[in-house]
């Protein structure tokens, strides 16, 4: 967390991680235009970069797709979830390359102004006939707005909700970019390799995510108040000595997903959306006292699920209490920011 934004200071594990990017970017696109200029004697330069950036964007596009539910999946994967950003504005760079490339050849030796041309004369696709090129440029747009929104200034600023729906876009631009291919490339070379990787691209990332789905389905089954008497409507949690110390166990109740965190003999409930981007505070831990999400490091103070100063995040809180060494949660949230004393239990 930063108290102000201001030029990033790249520690030493996120100077590593962006020298591996770099250099696995060169070696990419390097590799790639050699391959294609043995396999294709024909082949000028120019274009052998146009197709080697454009394999290096999309396989990049796949890694980023793919980190999401690797990381949900395997929390080894998290420190690559905490890059990622980094990774999505390599990737636009990457794209960009490719794009402006694609343009100067196809549309900047004519008459016309070249994104004029790209719109009204865009090139079709082999046999099916279909302007594939406007596709491929619409991706790029999206992804460009991504890139330029990427900064925490940009998060802030236009709220969690609206960043998170605009870099869902994601979606949208792969989408776009797989059918750039399909009615492209893949009508231009017919090549089975070409078929086989964009084949196995696609199943890779929607497997993915549908396994990791699946895994999360648990999480979201709704858990009904049993409670009776002065515990009427409240919710059974179970044995506070079955939830690890300084973790929590996560539930879903009234439709949303609550954190129930022990720490030594506190007890206390916070909604487990993360304020930054919707990280999952239930799978991250108490850290000097306060929890602390496991994606980026936001922290929220257990009482009232604020923010510590000067920062100003806050999530939903929840009344808990301790019976018979068995935790109950009430289901109704408090107000973001709203203040409950944490109940406790006898056993540390």
């Amino acid at each position: 967390m930063g108290v102000g934004y201001r030029a990033v200071g790249w520690n030493r594990n996120k100077k590593r991680y962006d020298q591996v990017v770099l250099v696995g970017v060169l070696l990419s696109i390097a590799a790639f235009v050699v391959l294609s200029l043995v396999t294709d004697k024909g082949l000028t330069f120019e274009t052998a970069l146009i197709r080697s950036t454009a394999i290096t964007a999309f396989l990049l596009l796949h890694v980023i797709l793919c980190i999401g539910p690797l990381a949900r999946l395997d929390q080894r994967f998290l420190p690559l979830l905490y890059n990622r950003r980094h990774l999505g504005v390599t990737m636009f760079a990457v794209a960009f390359v490719h794009g402006v490339f694609s343009l100067i050849q196809f549309h900047a030796l004519g008459d016309t102004d070249p994104l004029v041309s790209l719109v009204t004369t865009p090139i079709s696709g082999g046999a099916a006939g279909f302007p594939f090129q406007p596709l491929g440029a619409a991706a790029l747009a999206i992804l460009f707005l991504m890139a330029a929104t990427s900064h925490d200034f940009w998060l802030a600023n236009l709220t969690a909700p609206v960043w998170k729906a605009l870099h869902m876009l994601v979606y949208a631009a792969y989408g776009l970019i797989v059918m750039h291919v399909a009615l492209g490339a893949l009508q231009d070379q017919r090549h089975p390799v070409l078929l086989a990787a964009v084949i196995v691209g696609l199943v890779l990332v929607l497997g993915l995510h549908l396994i990791a789905g699946f895994r999360e389905k648990g999480s979201d089954r709704e858990v009904a108040p049993s409670g009776t008497d002065d515990l009427t409507g409240w919710v059974d949690v179970g044995p506070a000595d079955e939830i690890p110390d300084t973790r929590a166990r996560i539930l879903t109740v009234s439709g949303e997903r609550v954190a129930v965190f022990r720490d030594g003999t506190r007890v206390f409930a916070m909604s487990n959306l993360c304020q930054h981007q919707n990280g999952p505070l239930g799978e991250g831990c108490v850290r000097d006292g306060l929890v602390t999400c496991p994606w980026h490091g936001y922290q929220y103070r257990p009482e009232d699920g604020q923010s510590p100063p000067p920062f100003h995040e806050r999530v939903p809180t929840f009344a808990t209490r301790v019976v018979d060494g068995r935790v109950w949660l009430d289901p109704e949230p408090r107000a973001a920011g709203t203040f409950v004393e944490p109940s406790t239990t006898t056993n540390p």
